[in-house]
């Protein structure tokens, strides 16, 4: 296995990994960025009001986007699995 090979399946595993957080992530920014407007133009200043809609948001983007999610973890591994024999050996 040569330096060029590791470092291609390192990159492909943290682009998989950037793609399939990627969705959450947004969700959760603009939900949180939603209720500091909020938060700011009512002065309410409840510390669960910024935690709940974001939990919310992220477990109704899982629904949404879990399956794609999925999708591309298991491709990812299949590719690794398959490619075995070529890593090791």
């Amino acid at each position: 296995m040569t330096q060029e090979m590791v470092i291609s399946i390192a990159e492909r595993a943290v682009y998989v990994v950037l793609i399939t957080s990627g969705p959450l992530l947004l969700v959760a920014l603009v939900s949180g960025l939603i209720v500091s407007i909020f938060q700011a133009t009512t002065s309410i200043q409840e510390q669960t009001l910024a935690f709940v809609p974001k939990i919310v948001a992220v477990l109704v983007a899982i629904i949404f986007f879990g399956p794609w999610m999925i999708s591309q973890m298991t491709n990812y591994f299949y590719d690794i699995l398959n490619n075995l024999v070529r890593y090791i050996g």
